[in-house]
């Protein structure tokens, strides 16, 4: 058992979801359209994880046919995810969007109760509870539901689903694989099919300034999914759940630094409550969080 890879995994899903709250900002800042942001998103790092999976792949057995399929489809539901959630950032508010997007959280944490064949305990229900009231407040303030923001609303909800059902497949085939080849075949399974999206929906695709692309695509693909995965292959579903709910905060704090957006109380409550939550999921699964799975 390899302890110190699985000491390092929480703080690898925190940095993750931090990297990955700047995501919509660089795709409103992107001079493409929603589609072909997503795609550049993948693409630009796809050499690069490629060389990362080979190295880390050395000494290892081939994976099997089915297992790379698996983590093939989990790239086109990512796939899916970007484009929904990327033409939703663009049709609704942003706290909307981080709303409905996080809804994949709860998801997920469903998905790990199913797999364990059990009941959330007490405090696994409170932490849960502290999370999304903690989400509520801080997005509280901004969000809103009006007809105008509908498709939007709506886009995002649908992107929840397919990331939650990406999050299920390379959670099962990082029980078998190592992190970066996981990556790398969901990043290239992804890239081509939103390509062709963009094409068939005339979006822009070259951009003039390739400044928020490449933030976009080191900050939430190379470093977000990148960590996030490898985090997976160490902790309880329910701690990844619940973690994937600390990008709201971040977000906010973003809004505060970068476009003066005020904190108020609520929002600071908000980010307490998320805080706690994070600690209470941990206290009862420390033991079982700190056993790796067969590959890291």
């Amino acid at each position: 058992m390899d302890r110190p890879a699985a000491r390092l995994a929480f703080p690898a899903l925190i940095v993750a979801n931090l990297s990955l709250a700047a995501g919509p900002w660089m795709v409103r800042l992107a001079d493409v359209g929603p589609v072909a942001s997503g795609f550049w998103r993948l693409a630009l790092v796809l050499p690069i994880l490629a060389w990362l999976a080979l190295r880390q792949s050395r000494g290892r057995p081939f994976p099997t046919w089915p297992l790379i399929g698996a983590v093939a489809l989990g790239g086109l539901m990512f796939a899916a995810d970007l484009a929904a959630w990327h033409e939703g950032i663009l049709r609704t508010r942003l706290a909307n969007a981080t709303l409905f997007g996080n809804m994949s959280s709860f998801l997920f944490a469903f998905y790990g109760f199913l797999v364990l064949r059990t009941l959330p305990r007490p405090l696994q229900i409170l932490a849960l509870l502290l999370a999304a009231g903690g989400v509520a407040l801080l997005l509280g303030g901004s969000y809103e539901l009006s007809s105008a923001n509908f498709t939007g609303d709506l886009l995002c909800l649908l992107a929840a689903f397919f990331y939650a059902l990406y999050l299920i497949l390379v959670d099962r085939a990082r029980q078998a694989m190592a992190s970066w080849p996981v990556l790398a075949i969901a990043t290239a399974a992804g890239a081509l099919p939103l390509l062709l999206l963009s094409l068939a929906l005339g979006e822009q695709v070259v951009p003039q300034d390739w400044t928020p692309l490449i933030l976009l695509s080191i900050g939430s693909q190379l470093v977000g999914q990148g960590l996030l995965i490898y985090a997976l292959g160490h902790l309880p579903t329910l701690v990844v759940a619940v973690a994937l709910l600390t990008q709201p905060a971040a977000t906010a704090a973003i809004g505060w630094v970068i476009y003066g957006e005020r904190l108020t109380m609520p929002d600071f409550v908000g980010i307490i409550l998320i805080s706690v939550a994070m600690v209470l999921i941990r206290l009862p699964d420390r033991k079982l969080a700190t056993l790796p799975a067969e590959a890291h």
